[in-house]
This record gives structure tokens, sequence and C-alpha cells, in this order.
């Protein structure tokens, strides 16, 4: 026996599945933001894009090399001066290659060395996160260095001292390896804690050991966070160096200041939004790496 199914009815139950699909996408989209913004947060904010005495995000912050001085780019939205006409593939690649919209390489002071072992799924995210910034027209100032550093000396650099890592689907889950994963390639402490010498080439055997102020970023002193007693947090427990990455409060009730106040303050995301296990994890990773006494002064 025939079955007639009237058409008004017909439409409404098509319309109605495609509201319910509608409104998964965006409830799984709000969701791989929300992770995008997470991933922003305990990369410290992305902190060198915003200049502490102007807009959040939108770059133009110096940053002094040995040939003169480069500038951070606008992460927002703005199709002109910032990220809104990138395709997401090129905003990966600028991350994790170095590679600038028309192809052109962006000085290794950006970590994209470190950031290019971040997970897939991570990277997706963050550049869904990135895609919400409010739109902010400021451009981004002319490198400040001979003609050839960029071509050339970024070139050379690169093939001499380079070091790129294999980009896994999703992050670790847990544990050690995990900690890992989020202090060489989300939040990167060894950009700043692991000394360089004066073309920016970061000492291997000084792995997180810490930098003077002749050669610390931006001049500052930036102390040793490897296990070592004398010299390193050897003597911290794991919830001091956890509740160090939240608040930016010391075992001796000192407050962290400079850089690590920006990048556990964020801008305004940072550090202080991580979860407390994930602070643990990189805690438990900190103190399973080598000892190293380097004195900072």
């Amino acid at each position: 026996m025939p079955v007639f199914i009237n058409r008004r009815v017909l439409l409404l139950w098509l319309f109605s599945l495609g509201a319910t699909a509608t409104a998964y996408g965006q409830a799984d989209q709000k969701e791989i933001v929300a992770r995008g913004q997470y991933i922003f947060a305990v990369a410290g904010g992305c902190a060198c894009h915003s200049d502490p005495k102007g807009t959040q995000n939108a770059g133009a912050r110096a940053f002094p090399i040995p040939l003169g001085t480069v500038y951070s780019t606008n992460l927002t939205s703005d199709k002109e001066t910032g990220l809104g006409s990138w395709t997401d593939q090129q905003i990966i690649d600028a991350i994790t290659k170095g590679l600038r919209k028309d192809g052109s390489r962006i000085l290794p002071v950006m970590p994209y060395g470190a950031y290019s072992g971040m997970a897939q799924d991570d990277l997706k995210a963050l550049v869904a996160y990135l895609r919400t910034l409010k739109p902010v027209r400021k451009p981004t100032p002319d490198l400040k260095a001979p003609p050839l550093a960029r071509s050339l000396g970024t070139a050379g650099w690169l093939k001499a001292f380079g070091t790129f890592h294999n980009s896994p689907a999703t992050a670790p889950k847990s544990g050690v390896e995990r900690g890992k994963y989020l202090t060489d390639h989300v939040a990167i402490c060894s950009d700043c804690h692991t000394p360089r010498n004066s073309i920016g080439v970061p000492s291997k055997t000084l792995y997180l050991a810490g930098a003077g102020k002749e050669i610390g970023p931006l001049g500052e002193s930036i102390p040793n966070i490897t296990p070592d007693r004398e010299t390193g947090i050897g003597d911290w427990k794991r919830d001091e160096i956890a509740e160090l990455l939240l608040t930016g409060v010391k075992p001796d009730a000192d407050n962290v200041q400079g850089l690590m106040k920006e990048v556990v303050q964020g801008a305004p995301h940072g550090y202080k939004d991580m979860r407390k296990e994930d602070a643990l994890v990189i805690a438990d990773y900190l103190k399973s790496i080598p000892a190293i006494k380097n004195v900072i002064k």
C-alpha cells in the first residue's frame, strides 16, 4: 500500500535536519575556537605581538637583532595590515615554516622552528581563534637592517642552524611527554631560557639554563630552570613550579617581572589560563631534564 507524505511535513522535517546540523556545526566551531584560545594562552598570549604600551595583538613591537631591529606582525583579522586576507594554511606556514603570504622568509626571531612541532589539531584550533581577533589597522614597521639580511642572511642561518620538527596529528594527552610537548612546542620556554650567541644561535649544552642580561632577550636576566640545586630550580616542588606558571608568584612569595610577567598575564590570555594539570606536567618535565649549573648574573 503506497504511503503519501504531506509536502509541508516533509519540508519541515528537512528544515529541522538542516537546522540541527547547523547547530552542531556551530557548537563544534565554538569548541575549536575555545581550544585555540587555550593554545594561545599556553603560548603566553603570543606576547611578542603585543606592545605593552600599545594595542593588544596588533604587533609593531620592536626587537633588537645583531644587524638592526625587527618588528612583530599584526595578528588581528585586519585585511590590509593583519591576517584577514591570509588563508588558514598560509597562517600555519608562517607559524611553523617562517613563510609569509608572498612566500618570503620571516626572520628566525620568530621561533617557527620550535612551533613546527605543534600538533596539527592544535594549529588548526589556534588559527580558528586568531580569526576571532577584532581587526585593528596597524602596519608593521619595516625591518631596520641591511637589504640582504632578510633574504641571504635568513637562508644561510636556517641552513646552518635551523631546527625543524615533525608535527604530530594530535598532542600527547598526559604525563611528562605532554609536559615536554607544551614546554618545547607551545609555551616554547627555551626561546627565552636557553642562552644564545651573538648571532642568535641557541646553546644546545645550556638547554633551559638561563641567560644573563648581556645576552638575555630585551636585556633581561633570564633564570636557570633546570633542576640544578645551586643555580636552578632543583629545590622547588612541582606544585611551586605550577603555581609560578599560573600566578607569577615564586616560592619565596616574590613576583615575576618583565617578559615572564607578560606571558603569565597574557594579552589578555596567558599562562594564568592554563589548566592546573598542564602546569603540573610542565613542572614534571622540568624536573626530569638534566641539571645544568649555570650562574646567572
